[in-house]
């Protein structure tokens, strides 16, 4: 169920190049949240600007009644967010869960998940989702640098004790060479297919996330190799709820409001 709710700041401080990871008191958003969902944040100190703003949930903790954002500095209202400060008076305001996340298909044995940049905290809640169910599960992510890689040390830490999956520590690759494989993560994407496809054990269902051009490239991968393949349609946003049509994503069935008809979407779906 959708719910409008204040959410105290607990925490909030930069973990790499314009990147920073904020923790929010919301116990019926961490409750509820479905992995791919994502939450409309109004941001407070900006009244002067009505719409709120889109954010995918990196990672929850039911317990405590708290999720965990990371966000990218990239203009005037991320710049904002970069100044709240546990103790405000004033705290966002939160739409959510909104949207459908992403959905592995039944008996998904083993899975490729693939991170470009902050799209690897999209799909952080899926990876534990699956690694709870026992899947085997690979992760390539990408960045520009080894410091903009802020995902990494979390998936490994899981995979590292999980024994259900056959990789240890993500597949990782930047543009500058300074972490992994130098360039594109695409060519790690080609290399795990093929690796699985060998061993007799080929993946059964792909996920990613990141700037589209990537999701792109990544989807006709997994169509060559016959993969379903999920992705997540990050557009801007007005209302957030599908009244304004301003997210629309166009698809081989028409348009399609991310927001409510995604942010997820098959990958043979999206009319690239």
């Amino acid at each position: 169920m959708m719910v409008d709710i204040t959410a105290p700041v607990l925490d909030n401080h930069q973990v790499g190049p314009r990147l920073h990871l904020m923790t929010l008191s919301a116990p019926e958003i961490a409750s509820s949240i479905k992995p791919g969902q994502f939450v409309h944040m109004q941001i407070p100190g900006m009244e002067g600007h009505i719409l709120r703003r889109p954010f995918s949930v990196y990672a929850t903790y039911v317990s405590e009644g708290t999720v965990e954002i990371l966000y990218q500095v990239v203009g005037f209202g991320s710049e904002r967010m970069t100044k709240l400060a546990p103790g405000d008076e004033v705290a966002p305001k939160l739409i959510g869960p909104v949207g459908h996340g992403w959905a592995a298909p039944e008996k998904c044995e083993r899975a490729l998940l693939v991170g470009g940049g902050v799209g690897a905290a999209p799909l952080y809640l899926l990876f534990e989702q699956l690694v709870a169910a026992g899947v085997d599960v690979t992760v390539v992510l990408g960045a520009q640098t080894e410091a903009a890689l802020v995902c990494r040390e979390r998936y490994a830490r899981v995979l590292s004790t999980a024994g259900c999956c056959a990789e240890n520590a993500p597949l990782c690759a930047t543009d500058d060479g300074t972490f992994g494989r130098a360039g594109f993560c695409t060519s790690l994407v080609d290399d795990a297919v093929s690796e699985a496809n060998a061993s007799g054990k080929p993946f059964d269902y792909l996920a990613v996330c990141g700037p589209e051009p990537l999701m792109k490239i990544v989807s006709g991968q997994a169509a060559q190799a016959n993969i379903p393949c999920q992705v997540s349609m990050e557009k801007r946003m007005a209302c957030g709820v599908g009244a304004c049509l301003s997210c629309v994503v166009e698809t081989v069935h028409g348009k399609k409001r991310s927001c409510v008809d995604g942010p997820v979407f098959d990958a043979q779906e999206v009319a690239w």
